[in-house]
């Protein structure tokens, strides 16, 4: 790959280092640089090019300039992007500079490993499914998909609603909660998770519905097939409700009509060769961590 941007939101002292290794690191192979220009205004007094990088501001403009996006934050800077890449193919590697970081994996210490990577094309790239929301009127100014979920949340009331809910037509249940979220498999370890969902296997062809907070407690998590249609009807004593797709969220009413299926592009990310997922989901979730155990 010869053509590289850097994308990121915020940055703070101790990131300077970081980035200034990445710039030198790109040029010192001939890669050419792009950087969002609100982020190149964040860091231009901290940090030095040998050659002056490309400036780019949409989407029109990432997909003729790039041939791979670095991302440095955490995971939701990552998620960020992820509306600007949308469906140009354009994988993503998301060096992780913020705090937990499932989706910007790659740590600081691997930031010449990743590059070198990058450069001779050794890296890994994982296909992630998105998901996608069509409603009866234009929600997230169009931009209408997420990697991690969907979600619907009561809003203005401690009351619950009720969200009737229903695949490829058919009725599933009517959930009496505090709302109901619609995750991938990428995002099974986030949201979803901490309601008590189950984590799903990178590639499973499926989504997982989690209720959030349910009145009747017999209710439980069930995965679904990502070929059907997820459809909704939302009540409650408030007019108002939140959908939420990945950090994003929009105000809706109950005559928005909601539905989400698998979208018809994939995100690409970028891992380093050596990545394994097991071995992620041992250090992240620290499973086995434990005195009487060394597994890591």
């Amino acid at each position: 790959m010869n053509k590289v941007t850097i994308y990121g939101r915020f940055v703070r002292d101790e990131d300077f280092p970081y980035i200034q290794k990445i710039i030198d690191g790109l040029e010192g192979r001939g890669i050419t640089i792009s950087l969002f220009e609100d982020y190149f205004n964040l860091i231009k007094e901290r940090v030095s090019f040998q050659v002056k990088p490309n400036l780019i501001n949409t989407h029109e403009e990432l997909k003729s300039s790039s041939e791979c996006v670095i991302s440095l934050g955490g995971d939701g800077t990552l998620l960020n992007l992820i509306t600007l890449t949308r469906d140009s193919n354009i994988p993503i590697a998301g060096i992780n500079l913020g705090r937990l970081g499932f989706l910007a994996s790659i740590s600081k210490d691997k930031i010449n490993q990743i590059i070198e990577e990058i450069s001779d094309l050794s890296c890994k790239i994982e296909n992630k499914r998105l998901i996608k929301l069509n409603s009866d009127k234009v929600l997230f100014n169009g931009i209408n998909y997420g990697i991690n979920e969907f979600a619907i949340h009561k809003k203005d009331t401690s009351s619950m609603i009720v969200i009737h809910t229903y695949i490829d037509g058919e009725f599933l249940n009517s959930y009496w909660a505090d709302g109901l979220i619609v995750a991938t498999p990428t995002g099974s370890t986030a949201y979803s998770l901490s309601c008590g969902g189950p984590i799903i296997y990178p590639g499973s062809g499926c989504f997982v519905i989690t209720p959030v907070a349910p009145h009747n407690l017999n209710l439980r998590p069930i995965v679904v097939s990502d070929d059907c249609e997820i459809s909704f009807r939302v009540e409650g004593r408030s007019d108002s409700f939140l959908c939420t797709l990945d950090s994003r969220s929009e105000v809706i009413d109950s005559s928005f009509r909601l539905s989400v299926r698998k979208a018809e592009f994939n995100t690409r990310l970028i891992r380093l060769k050596e990545d394994d997922y097991k071995q992620t989901l041992r250090e992240k979730m620290m499973w086995g961590l434990d005195k009487r155990n060394n597994l890591y």
